[in-house]
C-alpha cells in the first residue's frame, strides 16, 4: 500500500473493534493461503463448501465495515461494472519479441553467438522452460501493492486490464513486507493460459447455453481476459504463470534463476519444467525430454524458451530491433494431418498479391479445427501438383499458419480436376503480373476493392490508427456505396453519410465517428505502420520516425538515406522511397491532413540529434551496463547495432575487447574508449 493508504488505513483500524480487526486479519491470511494451495500448489486442503464459508465470512464483515476495505483483501478478485474500453499503458522496459530457432544446428549458432559474445571460455549457463500458448502480460507491484496490470500489445504499449487480472487467484495482490521494502516497483512477467482440461468443461458449459463454443484454449484465455465486463473473466478457468521480471539491475537479483525463486517464495505460479542447464548438451537433453513430455500436459506449448541465466551477460548482449540477443524459443516440428481438398480459391491481399487457399474437409491439428490452409503461390501449386479432391497433408506452420506439405497421390481419386492459376484479379477483373525476383503475382489497380478492404483494416488497425468500430462487413459496405475510395476517406466521413448503411444507427455512427476523431492525434510510427508499405512493420516504422522525426522529413527522403539506417534493408528502403514518390500516395496524405490528421513530431526518446546518422557498435566491458550507452546514444539521435560493418561509424571499446575490434580495424572504424566516447557526448 502506499503510505497515505497505510495511514488512513492505521487510522480506521484504532477506531475499529480490535475483535473485528483481528478476525478480519486471519480471514484474510486463512484466503490468501488456501487460495495460493488451490491454485499455485494444486494440493487444496478445504472443500468448495468450507472454501465459501470462510469467504462468505469475509464479505459480510466487509458489508458491515466498509472502511476496513484495502485493495489487497481476496474479496476485490470479484470483479467491478462493466467497463467502456480499455486505455492504452506503456511498458517502462519494452516486452520483446523472441527469434525463433528449429534445429540442432540454429541453436548451436544461437550458442557460439552468445558465447563469443560475452567473450567467454566457458559453458554458458541457461534457464530452459516451456513456451506456454496463451497470452503475456505485465504486472506491476509498488511497495508491494499490485497495482497495474497489462496486455503485451505491440510491445511498447499494451492495454489495461489490471481488473480483470485481479479475478485470477493464482495472481497475487499483495508481496511480502521483505520484497516490498527491497523492490519498491517490481514488475512481473507471464503467461495467462486455461488448461485443456478446463477448456473443455468452459466449451461444454457454453454448448448447454446454446452458446457459440470457443475455437482453442489461446483464444479462450486472451478473450476471457480482454472482457469489458470483469465478471465474465471472473467466471473463466484462467491460470497465470510468471516467467521472469523486466528489470535486471535489482539488487541481489543476479540472474533469471535467482528471480524465479523469488518470485515462487512470494507466492507466484511457475511452471514445473523450469530448469537451469549448462551448454548446448544440456538444452538439447532438456528440448527432447519437453518433447516427450507435450503429449501428456494438460496446457498447450509449442516449444522451449532459452534464456541466458546471468543478468550481466545479458545486458551485455543487448538487443536487435524487437528481439533480445540473449534468449530463444526452440519451437517444435509442425504438427500434421491428413484431409481432403475440396477447393481452391484465391484472394487479393492489400499490397495486390494474389494467394491460393485451399479449402479443406474440417480436421484437427494441434488442438485448432482447420478449414482453410495457405498454398502460397503458382510455383507451390505447380510443385505439389495439386488436384480438387485429393486427400492432403497438412500442418501448422510454427502451430500458427495452416498449410498443406504434400499430396497423397496414390489417394487422388478418379476426374480429379487440377487447378489452375487465374490470368486476372479475381477482385477487380484486371490482368495481373508478376515482378521479377518475386513469386507472388499481383495485381497492380490500385483501386481494385480487395486490396482497399485489405488496406481499410491494416490502416484502421491496432498497430495504425486503431479505429475501433470498424469492422469488415462495415468496411465493405463504404466501398460499395463508394464513400470510401482510400483510407483518407474515413477521415471525411459524416453522420448522414453513415446512416445510409445497412444496420447502422445513430448510436453506432456517432461511436465510430468518435473512434474516428480520437484516431486523428496519433503517434508518428503509427501514421507510417498504418499507410502498408510493402515489408514496413511496426519496428520498421519506429526506426524510420525516430531517425527523420517528422513525415515531412521522411517523405523527401533518398534512397541511399534510407539504406544507411540501420535495421532498414535496401527492400524495404526502396519500397518506402517509391511509396512516398507516388503522385497517389501523395494526395492520400493531403487527404488525410484535410481530414484533420495531425502530423506529430517524433523524438524517440532523443534530447538532441547530435549523433543522428551515426551508428554505433559496442564491445568489451564497461564502466556500466551497455543498456545505458545504447540508451544515451539513441538519445542523442544515434543508432546501435551488434555487429561492425562498412556502415559502422563507431566502435565504443571497453576492457577485454573480442574479435569486433579487430573488424573495425580491418575497416578503419573510428574506435573510441569511454573516455573519447564522453568528450563526443560534450
Amino acid at each position: 500500500m502506499t503510505s497515505a493508504v497505510v495511514a488512513s488505513f492505521i487510522k480506521l483500524m484504532k477506531n475499529a473493534d480490535p475483535v473485528i480487526i483481528e478476525e478480519l486479519r486471519k480471514l484474510r491470511s486463512d484466503i490468501n493461503r488456501h487460495n495460493r494451495l488451490y491454485y499455485v500448489d494444486d494440493r487444496p486442503e478445504l472443500s468448495d463448501a468450507q472454501y465459501d464459508r470462510l469467504f462468505d465470512r469475509l464479505l459480510q464483515i466487509e458489508k458491515d465495515h466498509p472502511e476496513l476495505i484495502t485493495p489487497d483483501s481476496p474479496s476485490q478478485r470479484v470483479g467491478a461494472p462493466p467497463s467502456r474500453e480499455f486505455e492504452r499503458v506503456g511498458h517502462r522496459i519494452p516486452m520483446l519479441s523472441l527469434q525463433k530457432v528449429t534445429t540442432d544446428e540454429e541453436f548451436a549458432d544461437f550458442d557460439r553467438r552468445v558465447t563469443e559474445g560475452v567473450e567467454s571460455d566457458d559453458e554458458m549457463e541457461y534457464t530452459t522452460e516451456p513456451k506456454l500458448d496463451g497470452l503475456a502480460v505485465e504486472l506491476v507491484y509498488e511497495n508491494g501493492l499490485f497495482v497495474l496490470g497489462s496486455t503485451r500489445g505491440d510491445g511498447a504499449t499494451g492495454e489495461n486490464v489490471t481488473v480483470n487480472l485481479r479475478t485470477i487467484g493464482s495472481i497475487p495482490l499483495r508481496l511480502s513486507d521483505d520484497v516490498a521494502s527491497r523492490y519498491p516497483r517490481l514488475e512481473v512477467r507471464g503467461e495467462v493460459i486455461i488448461r485443456k482440461s478446463a477448456f473443455e468443461r468452459l466449451n461444454k458449459f457454453l454448448e448447454e447455453q446454446n452458446l457459440v463454443p470457443l475455437a482453442n484454449p489461446r483464444n479462450a484465455a486472451a478473450g476471457s481476459l480482454r472482457q469489458l465486463d470483469s465478471s465474465v473473466t471472473a467466471s473463466r478457468p484462467l491460470l497465470f504463470y510468471a516467467y521472469g521480471i523486466s528489470a535486471t539491475d535489482l539488487p541481489d537479483l543476479d540472474s533469471q534463476s535467482a528471480a524465479i525463486d523469488l518470485l515462487r517464495q512470494e507466492g507466484f505460479k511457475l511452471n514445473e519444467h523450469i530448469a537451469v542447464v549448462k551448454g548446448r548438451s544440456g538444452v538439447e537433453r532438456e528440448f527432447q525430454r519437453l518433447q516427450q513430455l507435450r503429449p501428456s500436459l494438460d496446457y498447450n506449448i509449442d516449444g522451449m524458451v532459452v534464456k541466458v541465466n546471468r543478468f550481466d551477460f545479458q545486458s551485455r548482449l543487448g538487443q536487435i530491433s524487437r528481439a533480445p540477443r540473449w534468449a530463444v524459443a526452440w519451437k517444435f516440428a509442425a504438427e500434421l494431418a491428413e484431409t481432403v481438398l475440396e477447393d481452391v480459391e484465391f484472394s487479393v491481399g492489400r499490397t495486390g498479391a494474389i494467394t491460393p487457399v485451399a479449402k479443406l474437409k474440417p480436421v484437427r491439428v494441434a488442438g485448432v479445427t482447420v478449414s482453410n490452409a495457405s498454398l502460397h503461390n503458382e510455383d507451390e501449386l505447380n510443385q505439389l501438383d495439386i488436384r480438387i479432391g485429393d486427400r492432403v497433408v497438412i500442418r501448422r506452420a510454427g502451430d500458427v499458419i495452416p498449410e498443406v506439405v504434400s499430396v497423397i497421390v496414390e489417394h487422388r481419386p478418379r476426374g480429379a480436376r487440377k487447378v489452375k492459376f487465374p490470368k486476372s484479379c479475381p477482385s477487380c477483373g484486371m490482368g495481373i503480373t508478376r515482378l521479377e525476383g518475386e513469386a507472388a503475382y499481383r495485381c497492380l489497380n490500385s483501386g481494385c476493392p480487395a486490396q482497399l478492404e485489405g488496406k481499410l483494416f491494416h490502416f484502421a488497425s491496432k498497430g495504425g490508427f486503431d479505429i475501433e468500430g470498424l469492422g469488415d462487413k462495415l468496411a465493405r459496405q463504404l466501398i460499395e456505396r463508394m464513400l470510401v475510395k482510400d483510407p483518407s476517406d474515413l477521415f471525411l466521413l459524416t453522420r448522414d453519410q453513415l446512416l445510409t448503411l445497412d444496420l447502422m444507427a445513430d448510436k453506432r455512427a456517432e461511436n465510430l465517428l468518435a473512434a474516428i476523431d480520437r484516431s486523428r492525434h496519433t503517434e508518428l510510427p503509427r501514421i507510417i505502420y498504418a499507410l502498408g508499405i510493402i515489408g514496413v512493420g511496426e519496428t520498421a516504422a519506429r526506426l524510420l520516425a525516430g531517425q527523420f522525426g517528422s513525415l515531412e522529413k521522411l517523405i523527401l527522403a533518398t534512397r541511399e538515406t534510407l539504406e544507411d539506417i540501420a535495421g532498414i534493408g535496401p527492400v524495404i528502403a526502396e519500397n518506402t522511397y517509391d511509396y512516398f514518390n507516388h503522385e497517389g500516395n501523395r494526395t492520400m496524405l493531403l487527404k488525410m491532413r484535410e481530414g484533420g490528421v495531425v502530423f506529430p513530431t517524433y523524438a524517440d526518446e532523443a534530447v538532441s540529434r547530435k549523433l543522428a546518422g551515426k551508428s554505433f557498435v559496442i564491445t568489451g566491458t564497461l564502466s556500466q551496463p551497455r543498456d545505458s550507452f545504447k540508451k544515451r546514444i539513441k538519445q542523442q539521435g544515434g543508432t546501435v547495432s551488434g555487429s561492425v560493418s562498412p556502415k559502422t561509424d563507431y566502435l565504443l571499446c571497453g576492457e577485454s575487447p573480442g574479435s569486433k575490434r579487430d573488424k573495425a580495424e580491418k575497416l578503419s572504424v573510428k574506435i573510441l574508449t569511454e573516455q573519447q566516447f564522453e568528450r563526443l557526448l560534450q
